[in-house]
């Protein structure tokens, strides 16, 4: 995580570590920074992003169209000595496909909802160059996904997101050394406030082209909270991932496998066991140095008496497109999702009614990464 340090004097910055940006977005190549002693240098970064929507079949209480601003977060990190930091500050919208928009994950709505106006802050002591340890509000080590839109290939995050934590609160060590990368986190899971779940990845890089990451996490004790962001069947529940990302040129894909397992718990009211399993392709292609294409494959099956999905034993497959431009800090990208919904239960679906079996939506987010 920790970035390039600009030389003493130079009046420009490298490009930042933190965020991590998926692509094909990338970073402000040369962040605003100045010293502050004692601390030392100090890097401010941020994004500022609004999007526009239309879909069909909305839920009770969403809209069919409307505007929104999707981002405006403001970075500052230390990334150099002993002891660092990472502060992530602002609003923030959390589109995903086949869940409600409006009202539940949209700007003025998601940081009561969610993980507040600071949703990731961290402490960083960098024991040695291979070693760190870190302490706060932490992005999860699971998915191919992270939490904020200007992260990903796409605008709305993924069917398989929709089953992982995305941001906990905890403890985690980070140590690499040549092609391996481990990590392990003690943390509270899906923002549960019980420090009862354990997180562990292993990464390891075969070529500049490939490398593979295994990740596994879970709860180790029970939690009966319920809330959107902590759904008491998942926070209840292990979850593995097996990741794969190639490169090769313009092209960039990312197959990822993932498996979640929910027990029987009366205690907190689980009455069966429940699994999920799926499969996804993230994919980009880069045509010139200002436009790219990723798309987004899923599918993704429930099995058991609880509803993880549009009804218990339910199945889902989508589709995404999102052309995507970028010239220096300004973006642009417009994209086409499709969500359609297999051996639904009526009224968990979509439409005034909640029996529509799929949903098309389209989106256009423009703004700065300053």
């Amino acid at each position: 995580m920790t970035a390039p340090l600009a030389l003493a004097g130079a009046a420009l910055a490298d490009t930042l570590a933190t965020p991590t940006l998926n692509g094909p977005l990338t970073a402000n190549q040369n962040p605003y920074s100045f010293e502050a002693e004692p601390l030392g240098r100090i890097y401010v970064s941020g994004v500022v992003s609004g999007l526009a929507w239309s879909q069909g079949d909305p839920v009770p209480g969403d809209r069919s169209a409307g505007v929104d601003l999707s981002n405006a977060q403001v970075f500052i990190q230390k990334t150099d000595g002993l002891l660092q930091f990472y502060l992530q500050a602002g609003g923030y919208s959390l589109p995903a496909l086949g869940s409600q928009y409006w009202r539940l994950t949209n700007l003025s709505s998601a940081h009561d909802n969610f993980y507040g106006l600071v949703p990731v802050a961290y402490l960083k002591l960098a024991l040695v160059p291979e070693l760190n340890v870190i302490v706060g509000k932490l992005p999860s080590l699971i998915g191919a996904e992270s939490t904020f839109t200007f992260q990903n290939m796409n605008i709305e995050r993924g069917l398989l997101w929709n089953q992982e934590p995305a941001v906990s609160r905890g403890v985690q060590a980070n140590w690499t050394k040549g092609p391996w990368s481990l990590s392990l986190s003690l943390n509270d899971g899906f923002y549960s406030g019980r420090l009862n779940w354990l997180s562990g990845s292993a990464g390891y890089t075969f070529s500049p082209k490939d490398s593979l990451t295994l990740v596994a996490a879970g709860n180790f004790g029970e939690t009966g909270k319920a809330s959107l962001a902590t759904p008491l069947l998942q926070n209840n529940g292990q979850v593995v991932n097996l990741i794969w990302t190639h490169r090769e040129g313009p092209l960039t894909v990312t197959p990822y496998l993932q498996y979640t397992r929910i027990s029987k718990n009366w205690a907190v009211g689980i009455e069966s066991e429940a699994t999920t399993f799926s499969g996804a392709v993230l994919a980009r292609y880069s045509f010139t140095k200002v436009f790219s294409l990723p798309l987004r494959v899923a599918y993704l099956t429930s099995s058991g008496c609880e509803n993880l999905l549009f009804g218990p034993q339910s199945r889902a497959f989508t589709l995404t497109l999102t052309p995507t431009w970028q010239i220096g800090r300004y973006f642009a990208r417009v994209e086409t999702s499709y969500v359609r919904a297999l051996h639904a239960t009526p009224g968990s679906v979509f439409g005034i009614t909640s029996t529509a079996t799929s949903q098309t939506r389209g989106m256009i987010e423009t703004g700065v990464l300053f």
